[in-house]
């Protein structure tokens, strides 16, 4: 597939990009990304390799917009931590200053 990244065409095909991110360490995903393989890396890191140019030449939204066409799933916003929600337990140990583990007394403080 033809596509143009920072003003350069580029013929790309799906197998092409594999073979170009096989043995690639992913980055820490902070926006844009793309899942190739079972990994899923950000598009700045996957359109520097695939273009071998400097990060700063192309956009985010080139990289999304070409490996859509290829057929790869491209992801807006980076996956949410999961968010610990306190228990009972916990918020009660940390009003009472005290260990509430089996046997300890919750009244005497």
């Amino acid at each position: 597939m033809r596509c143009v990244i920072a003003r350069y065409p580029f013929e790309l095909t799906k197998n092409g990009v594999l073979a170009l991110m096989r043995g690639v360490t992913p980055e820490l995903v902070t926006a844009e990304s793309v899942t190739i393989g079972r990994r899923r890396y950000p598009v700045k890191q996957v359109g520097q390799i695939i273009t071998r140019q400097d990060r700063r030449d192309f956009t985010g939204e080139e990289v999304v917009r070409a490996m859509t066409r290829l057929g790869f799933t491209c992801h807006h916003r980076p996956e949410a931590a999961p968010a610990v929600l306190p228990t009972a337990v916990r918020t009660a140990s940390a009003l009472l200053g005290g260990d509430l583990s089996v046997g300890a007394d919750p009244l005497r403080v």
